[in-house]
Formats: C-alpha cells, structure tokens, sequence
C-alpha cells in the first residue's frame, strides 16, 4: 500500500529547499513536560523538541492550549515550516488529563480550535507508552514518572486502565510517591521514630538544608516547592542499590505497587494464559536496580506465568507517533515501512534541553 495519488512526499519549505511533508504532530504531554514532533508519512522524523508540561489540569486549559501553540510553531521552524496554520496531516495528542471521555471532549474541542493539524486524535498519555514498547497492538504498560499508571488492550481491542489521579484513586507510586516517602523516612530515622538510614544525610543535602527537619520547614513556609520531591526518587533508588535497608523497603512498594497494577489489568482482560507483554515506561525505570526489576517480573508471573515484561526503547512521543502513522497507513495515506522508520529515528532521539 502507498499513499494515495496526487500527495507529494515533499513541500517547499519557508526557508528554501525542499522538506519532507509533515504526515503527524506527535505530542506527548506528560505531568512534566511535553515533547513535540513532527514526522513524515514514510516515518522519518523531520523536528522535534521538548517544553513544559501542558496538563490542563495542573495549569488550565488556555494556558495549555497556549504553551502548546508555541511548542508546534517552535518544531514547524525547525521543520522549515512557517509555523502558521496547520502543520500537519494528523495530530496524535497522548496526554495526561486525558482521564475520562468528558476530558477527551474537552481537549479534542479545545485542539480543534487551535487547528494545528488537519485531523486530531487524542488519546491518555498510557497508551503512547504502550505502543511505543510493543508492535504487537496488545499488551500492558506500566507508566512510571512523577506519577504512575497503567493501561492494557487485549487482542480483541478491548481496552482497561486505571483513573491515575494519585492519592483519591488508591495510587502509590512515581517519582513523587518515592520522593515522599524518601523524605518521610529521612524525618522519622532523624527523630528516632524510624530506623536509621543514609537518607537522613543525602535527602537534605539534595536541597543544602541541613537537617530533615529543616526540609520539612522549607517545605512548610514553601520556600520549596513540594512538586520537587520528585528529585529524590534517584536518591532512594540509589540508597538502595548501596544496602540501605530502609530506601530497599520503599523501592519494595514501589515493584509490588506496580505488579498490583498490572496483574489487575491482566485479570480483568483475562489475559493471564497468553504471552502478554509488560512495557514499562517511564523516567524512574531508568535505573539499574535489578532487585527492583526482578520483584517486578516475579510479582507479575504469579497471575501470568508466560508474561515478559520490557522495556520501551523510545519516549512516548515515539509512541504517539507510532499511534498516527498506524491511522494513515491503515487510510492509505503513509507507507508500511514508517512504523519501522519512526521507530529507528525516535530510538536515538533525545531532547535538546529538559
């Protein structure tokens, strides 16, 4: 299959020279950034770039809708587009706040308005995860960043997650959950409620306090920002890995709150007799704790022995990707060979600036 007749696989560009067409607007914006790209229906990747967070439910939507705007005409000049108008065929938007259908409408709508492509899908940002781990259009993600989450589609195409609004959902889990809890065990070790631990040192050194308790001050007269609790999640990990027993503990939830997710999701969609995999996405997977990946894998075969869980080689705006070049060559409008394409171009890819 090709794209249709008539439809150039090049544009002149603004600048001069001839420039790939744009077939999607990637975006994948998460709790605490957005990445933006623009790719070619034969998957090459023509810009991209990295901004702020544009979760309508942290900042608005017409603040989010206006950093987004300045994120598409900052990548359509790097693409030697005007950067005026619509840049693209499709716009595949993967977003966090996309939690419910009544918030899809919402940024479908407000998406629409700003026109940046010609056509919009908007998805949750967990299934951008999902599709940029696996090939197969089935499987389970664990998202795993400042916050966590989980999504899984079942061969049928049949479709489950969790609401993933933190404390008021019954989630534990992401970089703050473990900074916090990093912090918490740095208070309750310097007080003698706790065991001692190496996080009493290393936690307020982070932020040049001197003590957990002058933390936990700053933090009160917000002279920090809670949200940096997140900062910490290395940290922990880090405790860990070196034997610090209490940074293991926290680490523990962390694996068994994540097998909790998944073998949930694996149940529900009856999934526990099939090859099913688990990709996990996400910054705090980056680490090399193996106990902690090994706890994961253990928790998750005790619902489904023949699972396998992975990890995702590209961002998830790789997968956002992915999920529009998947529409257009269903359509007939993008080559076959893209997914494989994209997929090669967003494995190196890495933001400019954070």
């Amino acid at each position: 299959m090709e794209p249709e007749r008539g439809r150039s696989a090049t544009q002149r560009g603004s600048r001069g020279g001839s420039v790939t067409r744009p077939a999607v607007l990637a975006v994948d914006g998460g709790n605490s950034k957005t990445d933006v790209a623009l790719v070619a229906e034969d998957g090459s990747l023509l810009a991209a770039v990295r901004g702020p967070t544009t979760q309508h439910q942290a900042i608005g939507l017409e603040t989010a809708m206006d950093r987004l705007s300045g994120l598409v005409a900052e990548v359509a000049l790097m693409a030697g587009q005007s950067g005026d108008g619509r840049v693209a065929e499709l716009g595949s938007y993967a977003l966090a706040g996309a939690d419910s259908p009544s918030d899809v409408r919402l940024l479908t709508r407000a998406l629409g308005k700003r026109a940046f492509a010609t056509r919009d899908i908007v998805v949750n940002d967990t299934f951008a995860g999902l599709r940029a781990g696996t090939d197969r259009g089935w499987g389970v993600v664990l998202v795993c960043g400042q916050g966590v989450n989980a999504a899984a589609v079942a061969p049928n195409g049949r479709t489950a997650r969790f609401a993933g609004l933190g404390d008021i959902s019954g989630d534990w889990g992401g970089g703050m959950s473990v900074g916090m809890a990093g912090l918490a065990a740095a208070v309750r070790g310097s007080d003698r409620r706790g065991a001692h631990t190496v996080l009493e040192q290393l936690v307020p050194r982070h932020f040049g306090v001197a003590s957990p308790a002058s933390l936990v001050t700053a933090l009160y007269r917000e002279r920090i920002a809670r949200v940096r609790m997140a900062e910490l999640s290395p940290l922990v990990f880090r405790a860990a890995g070196e034997g610090d027993a209490v940074a293991r503990q926290i680490v523990d939830r962390l694996a068994d709150e994540l097998a909790a997710m998944a073998t949930a999701l694996i149940r529900r969609l009856r999934l526990a007799r099939l090859d099913v995999e688990v990709v996990r996405a996400g910054g705090v997977f980056q680490n090399d704790d193996a106990p902690f990946r090994e706890r994961l894998d253990a928790g998750v075969r005790t619902v489904a022995p023949q699972a396998r869980v992975v990890r995702s080689e590209l961002l998830p705006v790789g997968g956002a990707t992915l999920l529009g070049l998947d529409r257009l060559i269903a359509e007939g409008t993008a080559y076959p060979s893209a997914v494989a394409n994209a997929r090669l171009a967003f494995a190196t890819w890495r933001p400019a600036r954070a």
